[in-house]
């Protein structure tokens, strides 16, 4: 056959691997390139194909005009000649990445399914006067069912953005298909409607049904690709009333448990009150509850949060968020903000990690003093794995604005370490509305350990700037920052030793510090260091298990505090990010050369640990005995997520091994292999 540069993809049966096996031909171009129909899609002279870009660049040669062709080098470059080849080595890319001012909104990549609105989202920060103070339940809220359908009046209803079962490629601004109006949905109506909208950035709502006057029940998407995972929400309201109590049903939940039977509010933004009283995020709502309504989904129980505010202004433009959103756009502006500013782009090199499945940039900063780095220890720092936990994003950009800062314990930091910091893992999940999946309709921490680069690339490719940079330097600690939607207060999830009571302790002595440093908002008694088998794809273990000892998952919740002063209060945005900076404290007191605080935390860990094995246990032992006592009979679980819903092989690569199992049967017949189509 006639083959340029292509990719022959072979599909096994499911039955037999469920995966696809993808062979990469060596180039060939042949005399009858000149026919139209042995020519490379970007050689046709009819049809468009300058959007292409296959989920798993299996077809990335084809696809792409010759300018751009390259072997699996990336070093070498096919210009053509009328019809002849001529190789040529590429230019070099820019190992550091220049963000220009416009970057922060243009150019982000969406699934071509997406309908995007022009209109660019952006909040000010604020921090209210008083902590915001959690919502006291009274014991006689109500707790509306569902209407199910063909009752009420939609008002607002989006594309599922799954015409297609799994991704297949993407687009800049997503569809091409102009965004119809936020109330299309509303023919014929008495125009007094809430005019909702979540087609941008990070936006997640479905649909809004009018079940009342001022009463709406709404759905959320599922992550794309997948049938599971409504917990983040984030849209837009208008045309509201102001002093008129509005209740919002969500119907479609999935987990049993939720901060919101906690006494966590909803967030609520108000771009009149941004504009004439600089106020921001804020949390609203009565008459909060978090239940089981009677409706299924997929044989699973489904759950709702009801609750009622008042709008500040008429006719404003509000939000309502699960969280503080905090966008890939965000992301952007922060880092072009870091890189033109001289001040701390001497102190931090930007680059280009990888590219997601979609073309969207995976950042990694080197933060670091212009001194030579060659005996320094390096630290790793990521954030937003999950893109629903914004929580994440917050801690880390506390973390960066401590670091490149001119404080005096930030220059001994960056005298002292390598710190290699990727904000955000999952940009095409931020981008989206996601709350835990990638574009893969898979949850990427558990997948660390992939060998699919082109389906789980963020993932991969951190991996194996990890393996390197073990290879190169001591890499003395790693933590993924996280959010969590079920417990109060931050935490740590890290992995204990199996040699010794000491060695196994030492993995707890910077959560202990942490907790020590932050008072108020760290529980050192919601840490776990159980090394489970279902969590062995984290992020948390493979680095683990790569040698790094100090190997932690932060979880910030999506609440508050219930310690100390702070006691019954919402987190800020301010309060997320002095964890970045408490998180660099605690730096420096664990590797100080003065190891006292260290023998210090070792011996109230010892204590602690008598404790509880008296309390769980039932018995006595000495610090002598503590090596021969079990931490897995004393400890339970992390009760982290259940990801195994979203464990396994990418949806794109299952759907397609599907597809051609059941278009094709293969047979023998008298020594020839035919392919007939499956009737």
């Amino acid at each position: 056959s006639c083959i340029a540069s292509r990719w022959l993809v072979m599909v096994l049966p499911v039955a037999h691997l469920k995966m696809a096996v993808i062979l990469k031909c060596s180039t060939k171009i042949h005399s009858c390139l000149n026919e139209e129909k042995c020519k490379p899609l970007w050689m046709k002279t009819s049809g468009n194909y300058s959007n292409c870009n296959y989920s798993n660049n299996m077809l990335s040669a084809v696809s792409r005009p010759p300018e751009q062709v390259r072997v699996r080098s990336k070093q070498l470059v096919f210009d053509f000649d009328g019809d002849r080849p001529k190789p040529r080595l590429s230019e070099p890319r820019g190992l550091f990445a220049i963000l220009s001012a416009a970057a922060s909104h243009q150019g982000v990549r969406w699934p071509v399914e997406c309908q995007v609105i022009k209109d660019e989202i952006r909040h000010i920060e604020w921090e209210p006067a008083e902590p915001e103070p959690f919502y006291q339940s009274t014991g006689y809220e109500q707790m509306p069912m569902p209407v199910g359908e063909g009752r009420g009046k939609v008002v607002f209803c989006i594309d599922s953005a799954t015409k297609s079962p799994f991704y297949t490629r993407s687009r800049v601004g997503g569809s091409r298909a102009p965004a119809k109006g936020p109330a299309f949905c509303e023919a014929g109506g008495d125009g007094t409607a809430l005019a909702f909208e979540s087609r941008f950035q990070s936006g997640n709502l479905q649909k809004a049904v009018r079940i009342g006057v001022y009463d709406y029940e709404l759905t959320l998407r599922t992550d794309l690709y997948t049938t599971k995972h409504t917990q983040w929400f984030y849209f837009r309201v208008r045309n509201m009333k102001a002093g008129v109590t509005y209740r919002f049903t969500i119907v479609n939940l999935m987990k049993s448990r939720s901060l919101y039977c906690l006494g966590m509010k909803p967030l609520l933004y108000s771009e009149r009150a941004a504009r004439d009283q600089g106020a921001g995020w804020g949390r609203v709502g009565s008459d909060i509850k978090y239940y089981r309504n009677q409706s299924e989904h997929g044989g699973q129980a489904l759950y709702s949060l009801t609750w009622t505010c008042q709008f500040p202004h008429e006719a404003d433009t509000c939000y309502l968020a699960h969280c503080y959103p905090y966008t890939y756009s965000d992301l952007l502006r922060y880092l072009t903000a870091v890189t033109s500013d001289p001040a701390t782009a001497v102190h931090c090199k930007l680059r280009v990690l990888c590219r997601s499945l979609a073309g969207n940039a995976v950042h990694v900063l080197t933060i670091t003093s212009p001194s030579s780095s060659r005996a320094k220890r390096a630290v790793v720092v990521t954030a937003r794995v999950h893109p629903g936990e914004t929580c994440g994003s917050w801690v880390m950009q506390g973390l960066l604005d401590f670091l490149l800062s001119d404080a005096p314990d930030a220059r001994l930091l960056r005298d002292t370490f390598v710190f290699k910091v990727v904000p955000m893992l999952n940009p095409d999940g931020v981008v989206v509305g996601n709350y835990r999946c990638s574009l893969a309709g898979r949850d990427l921490n558990r997948n660390y350990c992939t060998l699919l680069r082109d389906s789980f690339p963020c993932v991969w490719h951190t991996r194996n700037m990890v393996k390197r940079l073990v290879a190169e330097r001591e890499v003395v600690l790693y933590c993924d920052f996280h959010g969590h939607s079920r417990k109060n207060n931050v935490f740590m999830y890290g992995c204990d030793s199996k040699n010794g009571a000491a060695p196994r302790l030492q993995s707890r002595v910077f959560p202990l510090m942490m907790s020590k440093n932050t008072g108020n908002q760290f529980s050192y008694k919601s840490c776990k260091f159980k090394v489970h088998k279902s969590k062995e794809g984290t992020g948390r273990i493979v680095m683990w298990k790569l040698g790094i000892t100090n190997s932690y998952t932060m979880e910030s919740t999506f609440g508050g505090s219930t310690l100390g002063s702070r006691k019954g209060t919402h987190f800020s945005t301010k309060d997320l990010k002095s964890l970045g900076y408490h998180f660099c404290d605690t730096l420096l007191d664990y590797f100080d050369p003065d190891t006292a605080k260290v023998h210090q935390c070792l011996m109230e860990l010892k204590t602690l640990l008598r404790q509880e094995i008296r309390q769980k246990l039932g018995k006595e032992v000495d610090s002598e005995g503590l090596s021969s006592v079990s931490l897995s009979d004393i400890e339970s679980s992390t009760s982290g997520s259940n990801s195994t819903e979203s464990d396994g092989l990418p949806v794109h690569l299952i759907y397609g091994a599907q597809k051609v199992e059941n278009k094709h049967r293969t047979y023998t017949n008298g020594g020839r292999i035919m392919e007939t189509p499956n009737n």
